[in-house]
């Protein structure tokens, strides 16, 4: 029987494909197709700070028109005794998947101040979550802002919460540091338990007809594994944290060779909006067929054995590619 489990964030998972962040599973029974399906853990959709601020500053505004109003109407537009937002609401679906699932939860956060990240964090440890995932989306566009003010914004960020919260914490990165490796490195000695390689920043479109900025939203793609495929094999074997590939896994092929490549766990977030949880079985099946015809006893075993400290041709995953590349393109 093949050995599927992998460590993830001081985690033992059962298998190492994780659904990511997602509207599947911000939906209770979602979540549980996912769980049924084989899925080891769930990484929850984020709670976005700046919404949670917002929809405050409604209720407060309704509570106070209320009590400008007269006495005799305030039946008719009462203040409400349990009002629930963004924030109630994500704990209360951590609770409820911890109640009723078996599998863990990791909570996701996109914070703006200090103060957010910290309360928020400690919010849902305390309502269960077994991990927390940092969502920075942080787009550094000040030109007088240096890269390196830059990287000690997360470094920070990640200290401030760590002397808060007592579960594992990983950061989302984007690809776009000036030294990925290096970075991780600073995060792994600020206290990181794994990073996730890479967030995905959604570019706003420009509407020709009336030249206003609108947002657009597009699911992955197959070609943007390729990116954290490298970053995963360069970072295996230099940094002692989790490392877990998302963005553009939508086929078996991908996962193994991010699996290959090193990586602890990869994300799967379009190809189960598309197919659906239950595709998340058939990934699975796939998985522990490959493994099974190689002879591959475990997933720790294959995990790494790709990457550059193990790879044949190290240099193929540095520049030297460049050339190959170029010379194998055909008309």
């Amino acid at each position: 029987m093949i050995d599927l489990t992998t460590d993830y964030l001081g985690l033992k998972l059962d298998n190492p494909l994780v659904p990511a962040s997602s509207p599947l599973t911000g939906n209770f029974d979602d979540a549980r197709r996912l769980q049924d399906a084989g899925a080891s853990a769930l990484v929850l959709p984020s709670l976005f700070e700046e919404v949670v601020h917002h929809q405050q500053k409604q209720l407060e505004q309704y509570v106070y028109s209320q009590a400008l109003g007269h006495y005799e109407a305030d039946s008719y537009r009462p203040v409400p005794d349990e009002y629930a937002g963004d924030l109630e609401n994500y704990l209360e679906h951590i609770q409820r998947l911890k109640t009723t699932l078996d599998i863990p939860v990791i909570a996701s956060l996109n914070g703006i101040s200090t103060s957010g990240w910290i309360d928020f964090g400690k919010d849902m440890q305390q309502a269960g979550a077994d991990a927390l995932e940092l969502n920075v989306y942080y787009v550094a566009a000040d030109p007088h802002q240096s890269g390196e003010e830059v990287e000690n914004r997360y470094l920070q960020l990640l200290t401030d919460l760590r002397g808060q919260v007592s579960i594992p914490v990983t950061m989302k990165l984007s690809s776009q540091f000036s030294s990925v490796a290096n970075i991780v490195s600073k995060l792994q000695q600020t206290g990181a338990a794994g990073v996730v390689l890479f967030n995905r920043f959604y570019q706003p479109d420009i509407d020709l007809d009336t030249l206003t900025i609108k947002p657009r939203i597009s699911l992955s793609n197959p070609m943007e594994s390729l990116l954290r495929i490298r970053w995963i094999a360069l970072l295996r074997g230099r940094v002692d944290l989790s490392l877990a590939a998302t963005g553009g896994f939508h086929d078996i092929d991908a996962i193994l060779k991010a699996l290959l490549a090193g990586a602890d766990v990869v994300y799967l977030c379009s190809v189960l909006l598309e197919k659906g949880p239950a595709y998340y079985a058939e990934l699975l099946q796939q998985l522990r067929l490959w493994l099974e015809e190689r002879e591959y006893e475990s997933v720790t075993q294959m995990q790494g054995s790709v990457s550059q400290a193990c790879a044949i041709d190290p240099a193929a995953f540095e520049h030297s590619n460049y050339f190959d590349v170029i010379k194998s393109y055909k008309k």
